[in-house]
């Protein structure tokens, strides 16, 4: 193994999050140490005969997929439901062009999946953005997922409640912030972005 790809591999284990490099066929070639602990407790994803799966059908079939959901991989969340009851949501990261392509290289991966429980982390920049805004936590919450996931349907079904319930969220949002569309909402908050990256937070 290079030494880029050493350390790609200990930044991986480093992340909070659970992460997984799958093949072309969709075969699990590594785990980080949060993605061995989701798949122990067998909640979300499971590993059979050296596939990743999930319980979720829809998930199942990208994951035996993986070349081709890289594809149509473009940075966007897929909500799932544990058999705890706990939402979690995956990104699809490909490994297809400069350094993640040479660090999936060495592990023979094609994709880096992410897997996360529905709970956002507030970060102080975004409590900055609640004292601005006069927002609400459940505002901010709103508006926080809004910029992660995008459409109110998977805001919805993320954070486990009504599409109308969000609907009401964010017509609040666009009064109190004076924006008039959900794409102003990534603006808003990348205007209050650290120049500092967090750990866990893909470029």
């Amino acid at each position: 193994m290079s030494a880029e790809a050493a350390t790609f591999a200990d930044t991986l284990d480093g992340l909070d999050i659970g992460l997984y490099l799958l093949d072309a066929d969709g075969n699990l070639v590594h785990a980080n140490t949060a993605g061995q602990v989701l798949l122990d407790a067998g909640h979300i994803l499971h590993q059979t005969r050296g596939q990743l799966t999930a319980g979720d059908p829809v998930v199942n079939q990208a994951l035996r997929h993986a070349s081709a959901f890289v594809l149509d991989a473009s940075g966007s969340a897929v909500p799932m439901i544990g058999t705890d009851g706990q939402r979690y949501v995956a990104h699809v990261l490909p490994l297809t062009s400069g350094p993640r392509r040479r660090a999936g290289i060495a592990y023979g991966a094609v994709i880096a999946l992410f897997v996360r429980k529905a709970a956002l982390t507030i970060p102080s920049r975004s409590e900055a953005i609640a004292k601005a805004f006069k927002l609400t936590p459940t505002e901010l919450r709103v508006l926080l997922t809004i910029v992660e996931l995008g459409g109110i349907p998977r805001v919805a079904a993320a954070l486990g409640v009504a599409t109308t319930t969000i609907r009401t969220h964010v017509n609040r949002l666009f009064e109190k912030t004076g924006t008039a569309r959900q794409a102003d909402f990534v603006k808003l908050v990348a205007g209050y972005a650290t120049p500092l990256r967090r750990l866990g937070e893909a470029q």
